[in-house]
C-alpha cells in the first residue's frame, strides 16, 4: 500500500515538465522497475537529433531545455539522468503523436490565451524578456513565442490524451476491496487526524449611497479615456482593486471557455473594439471594460474594478445578526446546519448546511497538517460541535465579513480503515488502475508506431520498451 501511494502522488503530483501529467520513466518504487541509465557522454552536437516518435523528433537541447523547466518550478534536479528525461520526452510525443492521429483537437487560439499567461510568469521569474531570451538561447521575441507555442500545443495534445486513454477507467466497490484487502496489515498506510468544518458567513450590507459613489466614478472614468482626459491604462494602475490585473494597466486575454463569472464574460463578448462599457455588477464588485481587440473566439481587453466600501454601521449590523445566530444555535433552538441553509450569506456552503470542501481532494475531511494556515488557527482549539465565537474574515479583495465556524466531526489519527477511509482508499485503487491503463496503452502504442532513438542514448535503461529489443 505505501508503495503504491508513493507510485500515485509520484504520478499524478509532482514533477511535470512542458505541461504534461505522468512520468513514467521518472518513477523510482519498489513497484516499478529501477531506471539505472549509463551516462550519456556530451560530445553530441547540442542539437543533434537523438530520438523520433511518429512525426515528432527530439533533440538533445530538448532535455537541456527540460532541465530548466523542472527547476524553474523549484524542483530539483540533481537525481534526474539525461536518460531518464529522454524517457518522459518519448512519452509525451507518443501521447501527442497519437492524439492527432485520434483527431483531438487544440486550437490555436486555446493556445495562445495559455501562452500569454505563461510568458509573463516566466518573464517575471527571470526578470525581463531579454533574461528569458538568453535562458532559452532563443534570438528573438518572436523567435521564442513560435517555439514556446510549439511546446505548449504539444502539452496541451499529450494532455488531452492521457485524460482519453483515462477517462473511462472505473473502478467498482469489488475492485476497491480486493485492491485494500491484498496489502498485509502492516503495510497498512497511517491517516493523520482530520477534521470536518462547517461555516455560517454574513455579509455586510452594502448601503446604496456607497454603490452609487462607485457608479459615478466608473462613469467618471469612463467619459474621461472618452474623452481623451488620460488613458485606460492609468486610471487601472491608480485605482483598480484588482491586483492580480492593476499593474498591467487592467489587462486580460478572455475566451469564451475561461471560467469566469456571468456577468462579465457576456459584458465582454457583447462591445465592440474600442467600445467601453457601462458600470456593472458582479459578486467582485462593480467594473468597467475596454475592449482592445477581437480575435475570432477571444478578446484583449481591459478593466477596472472597483469595490464599495463597508460602513461601521453595517459592519455592526452582520455583527449583531450573526451573534443572534450563535446563540440559538448553542440554546439548541436551531440546528448549525438548519441556521446555515435559513441565514447564511455563502451561496457555494449554505444547500449543504454550510459544510466546507476540500479543494485538493473535494471531499469534506481536512487534513490537520495540509490545511490552509488561516483556517487552521480558526478551528484547532474547537472541540467537535463547538461554536466559534464570530470571526471577522477577509477576502483577497479587502472585503470582511463575519463568519461562525464548528468542528462537525473529528478523526484521530489511524491506520487505515476500509469502512472509515473508504473514499481515500477507492482514489489510490482508481490511480494503480489508471496506471496500469497507461502502461497497457503505452506498450500497445510503442509497437505500432515509428520510433528511433539514436546514438549512446540507445544504451540508456529505460522503463518503457522505446528500442524496442
Amino acid at each position: 500500500m505505501k508503495s503504491i501511494i508513493k507510485n500515485a502522488c509520484l504520478v499524478f503530483g509532482v514533477v511535470a515538465f512542458f505541461n504534461a501529467a505522468s512520468a513514467q520513466e521518472i518513477i523510482q518504487s519498489d513497484t516499478v522497475k529501477t531506471v539505472a541509465p549509463k551516462p550519456v557522454s556530451q560530445k553530441q552536437k547540442i542539437d543533434g537529433v537523438i530520438g523520433v516518435v511518429g512525426d515528432y523528433v527530439i533533440l538533445d537541447s530538448d532535455i537541456d531545455i527540460a532541465y530548466i523547466e523542472i527547476t524553474s518550478q523549484g524542483n530539483p534536479t540533481k537525481d534526474i539522468t539525461r536518460c531518464q528525461i529522454l524517457g518522459k520526452l518519448l512519452e509525451d510525443k507518443l501521447y501527442a503523436h497519437q492524439a492527432i492521429q485520434d483527431s483531438i483537437v487544440v486550437t490555436d487560439a486555446e493556445i495562445n490565451n495559455m501562452m500569454e499567461e505563461r510568458i509573463d510568469a516566466f518573464v517575471e521569474r527571470a526578470g525581463s524578456m531579454e533574461k528569458l531570451l538568453k535562458i532559452y538561447k532563443r534570438p528573438t521575441e518572436e523567435d521564442f513565442r513560435t517555439y514556446f507555442f510549439d511546446i505548449l500545443k504539444m502539452g496541451k495534445l499529450t494532455s488531452e490524451m492521457r485524460n482519453k486513454i483515462i477517462e473511462a477507467v472505473e473502478i467498482t466497490p469489488e475492485e476497491v476491496r480486493t485492491f485494500f484487502k491484498k496489502f498485509p496489515k502492516e503495510d497498512l498506510p497511517q491517516i493523520g487526524a482530520e477534521i470536518e468544518v462547517s461555516q455560517i458567513v454574513i455579509n455586510p450590507e452594502v448601503t446604496k449611497a456607497e454603490k452609487q459613489k462607485v457608479i459615478d466614478k466608473l462613469n467618471e472614468f469612463r467619459t474621461d479615456v472618452l474623452s481623451g482626459n488620460g488613458s485606460f491604462f492609468s486610471k487601472a494602475v491608480l485605482y483598480s482593486k484588482d491586483e492580480g490585473t492593476k499593474s498591467n494597466g487592467g489587462f486580460m486575454r478572455v475566451n469564451r471557455k475561461n471560467n469566469l463569472v456571468k456577468e462579465f464574460k457576456e459584458r465582454a463578448f457583447s462591445l465592440e473594439e474600442g467600445q467601453i462599457s457601462e458600470p456593472f455588477e458582479t459578486e467582485y464588485g462593480w467594473h468597467i471594460i475596454m475592449v482592445e481587440k477581437i480575435r475570432g473566439q477571444d478578446v484583449d481587453l481591459r478593466h477596472i474594478l472597483l469595490i464599495p466600501k463597508i460602513s461601521e454601521e453595517a459592519m455592526q449590523e452582520a455583527k449583531d445578526e450573526i451573534v443572534g445566530i450563535r446563540n440559538k444555535i448553542v440554546n439548541g433552538d436551531i440546528t448549525f446546519a438548519d441556521a446555515a441553509r435559513s441565514s447564511s450569506d455563502e451561496k457555494e456552503t449554505r444547500a449543504n448546511g454550510g459544510v466546507l470542501t476540500n479543494p485538493q481532494t473535494l471531499d469534506p475531511r481536512f487534513d490537520l497538517t495540509k490545511m490552509d494556515p488561516s483556517l487552521y488557527v480558526q478551528v484547532s482549539d474547537l472541540q467537535e460541535g463547538q461554536v466559534s465565537q464570530p470571526i471577522v474574515d477577509e477576502d483577497r479583495l479587502g472585503r470582511k465579513t463575519y463568519k461562525l465556524i464548528t468542528v462537525t466531526k473529528r478523526y484521530d489519527a489511524h491506520t487505515a480503515d476500509y469502512a472509515l477511509d473508504y473514499l481515500k482508499i477507492k482514489d489510490l485503487a482508481l490511480k494503480e488502475k489508471q496506471i496500469k491503463a497507461i502502461g497497457d496503452w503505452t506498450e500497445e502504442k510503442i509497437k505500432e508506431t515509428y520510433i528511433k532513438i539514436n546514438g549512446e542514448y540507445r544504451e540508456c535503461t529505460f522503463v518503457n520498451n522505446w528500442v524496442k529489443k
